[in-house]
């Protein structure tokens, strides 16, 4: 034993002093990576690839979906009697959430993960030697996927931790909150420079942001924080987007990266390449055969499904004549169903079980039209009527136009068409919060469910759990999550959590 240790020993102290720090050969260190313009090509393909979870990927997944839809009147769930162990991810929808959410860890997490490779793309590309063009493509696309996680992250937890240079010690990652102006101001200076540095969308590549996704991302910012002029100024700046002419068109895998799309979350069904979609199948009914909807293929079931299903209240605002709820809503009867609704706006079938092609629209030029009318609106101008009208009244709506109408009536107006033009696109439950109006209408809604509860999707005999649909001042922000708070003692979380 003693001759073994005496080998042993040897071997050790006749070894390099970098014998236990020294780099595996199949690992790029971040001090060897970025240099050239391939590097930076791939980081940043690595900067959009956490958008996919962020947006939703799995079945019964906890995507930006749960907060941005099932948190406001628009969707809810189908209460599923036959399979529990999904009830964490009802929690949202009734007000109940705690700091162990999974769709909160979800969004928290993944904005943080894109924050710190936006930041080491950042810190190292102004040194990198090639050419000045493309490194302001690259350097603008990740300013705006910082501004765009910043801006997705005060919204929903108020003040956040404002991590701008990547971490080079333990003490750096554990950084307090940031005052919500403070954020606010980074994400106004990140979004300006981005809209600078990208090209505009005839000369980028589809699938990367142009300049008129930085525009339309600081045109919202300001809308927020009610600076009408300033969102009137940086959303007549998108430049290069048209509508489409057909509603259902706009969310057609075929179509991806249209005419009107000025940013969208990007998948992929090719079966090995990992990256396609999953939310058409959590959104339909639960059922023992999704082919039983058109294009779904047979001989599985989704019994974890049932999820972001819209209300009664959402369905019930649609004009008749508006062609955008056949495009956006469809119903379903069978296997004990009468006219159950689901999500028709991302359901365009599947060629292998249970992964779609379906994108993931986040800014569209409906949207901008609409953020322009609501900008002039709020500073008295007649063009609100006439940016309004250009989404109401397009001819894929069948909808006449809207007279004209006083400043108060015409804001109530503006947050109906996105209500139903944005349906399913998340921006519900934020419109809510930013107008005011969160408590009152969900409370309003939560009153209808526990009045009758088979009319928003329980089976008879069962209804909501006690204290549910309860909503306060509170429940409009979201916690922290309570890994955060476990890794970092300088978080404090929100109140009422």
């Amino acid at each position: 034993m003693k001759f073994k240790l005496f080998i042993l020993g040897a071997l050790l102290s006749s070894c390099s002093d970098d014998f236990l720090t020294k780099v595996p050969e199949t690992v790029v260190s971040a001090a060897d990576f970025y240099k050239t313009e391939s590097d930076f090509q791939q980081a940043i393909v690595g900067l959009y690839n956490p958008l996919r979870t962020l947006y939703g990927t799995g079945l019964a997944d906890a995507g930006a979906w749960s907060m941005g839809e099932m948190r406001s009147d628009n969707t809810t769930f189908s209460f599923n009697a036959g399979n529990r162990g999904y009830a964490d991810r009802e929690y949202v929808d009734l007000f109940t959430d705690d700091a162990n959410s999974g769709a909160t860890s979800n969004k928290y997490n993944n904005n943080y993960i894109i924050i710190g490779r936006a930041n080491q793309v950042l810190r190292t590309i102004d040194a990198a030697a090639f050419d000045e063009t493309q490194k302001n493509n690259f350097k603008g696309q990740a300013l705006f996927l910082r501004a765009f996680c910043y801006f997705d992250l005060v919204q929903y937890y108020g003040d956040v931790p404002l991590a701008l240079i990547p971490p080079t010690s333990f003490e750096q990652t554990s950084l307090p909150r940031s005052p919500k102006a403070d954020v606010y101001k980074q994400i106004i200076a990140d979004a300006t420079l981005a809209a600078s540095l990208l090209p505009d969308p005839s000369k980028q590549i589809k699938g990367y942001v142009a300049n008129g996704a930085a525009y339309a991302l600081l045109g919202n910012v300001h809308l927020v924080l009610k600076q009408w002029t300033e969102a009137e100024n940086a959303l007549t700046k998108v430049q290069g987007y048209s509508l489409m002419s057909d509603y259902a068109a706009v969310f057609d895998p075929n179509n991806k990266n249209n005419v009107e799309s000025i940013f969208e979350v990007q998948y992929l069904d090719e079966p090995t390449a990992g990256s396609a979609s999953n939310f058409a199948y959590n959104f339909l009914p639960i059922l023992a055969d999704p082919g039983v909807i058109p294009g779904f293929p047979s001989g599985n079931t989704n019994s974890y499904a049932g999820w972001n299903t819209p209300t009664p209240d959402l369905i019930n605002i649609y004009d008749q004549s508006d062609k955008r709820k056949a495009a956006s809503i469809g119903f379903y009867n069978g296997e004990g169903y009468t006219n159950r609704p689901y999500i028709k706006k991302f359901t365009h079938g599947a060629k292998i079980a249970p992964n779609t092609n379906d994108n993931w629209p986040v800014y569209r030029y409906a949207e901008v039209l609409l953020m322009l009318a609501e900008a002039q609106n709020e500073q008295g101008k007649a063009t609100a009527l006439a940016n309004l009208n250009a989404v109401h009244a397009h001819s894929r709506t069948g909808l006449a136009p809207i007279a004209s109408t006083g400043q108060a009536e015409l804001r109530e107006l503006i947050l109906k068409e996105r209500q139903i033009e944005l349906a399913f696109e998340n921006k519900r439950w934020l419109d809510l919060v930013r107008s005011g109006k969160a408590v009152a209408i969900m409370n309003a809604q939560g009153a209808k469910i526990r009045a009758n509860p088979e009319a928003y999707y329980y089976p008879k005999g069962i209804s909501p759990v006690s204290g549910s649909y309860t909503v306060t001042e509170s429940k409009l922000l979201f916690p922290i999550p309570q890994r955060e708070l476990r890794l970092n003692p300088d978080i404090e979380q929100n109140p009422g959590y």
